[in-house]
């Protein structure tokens, strides 16, 4: 017997985006072949659609059948608390270069960005 599958609501949920993907595989082509596209090239989007659909569906699929089963193992009590970097084995998330500490040693003055490809002036860069 495989294991637990989606819940019923999010079984429904991906059979309505795969069916809308679908609709797209088929509208895409009409249009291109509306618009003046050669046969050929409308029926290898269509395909090529087709494909990236059956592997979205697959993995949407796969990963609703993971989180049913991580749910049904671990009851709410039993969840680690705390933030991703305080537990064991578990990295902290990469915070950006958007997201580092106010400090002057920090800052470059003025509004200046560091890197970039002007060497300094106002002579264009060409």
């Amino acid at each position: 017997m495989p294991g637990p599958g989606p819940a019923p609501e999010a079984d429904r949920a991906i059979t309505d985006v795969v069916r809308w993907a679908a609709f797209s595989c088929l509208l895409v082509p009409v249009v291109l072949l509306w618009c003046g596209s050669s046969l050929a090239g409308a029926t290898g989007i269509a395909l090529g659609l087709a494909a990236v659909t059956g592997a979205c569906h697959l993995l949407i699929r796969r990963s609703a059948r993971a989180a049913a089963r991580e749910s049904s193992e671990e009851p709410s009590g039993d969840r680690p608390t705390g933030r991703a970097g305080d537990r064991p084995g578990i990295p902290a998330p990469h915070r950006g270069r958007h997201h580092r500490p106010r400090t002057p040693a920090h800052r470059t003055g003025g509004g200046a960005h560091r890197g970039g490809r002007h060497g300094g002036g106002d002579t264009p860069v060409g």
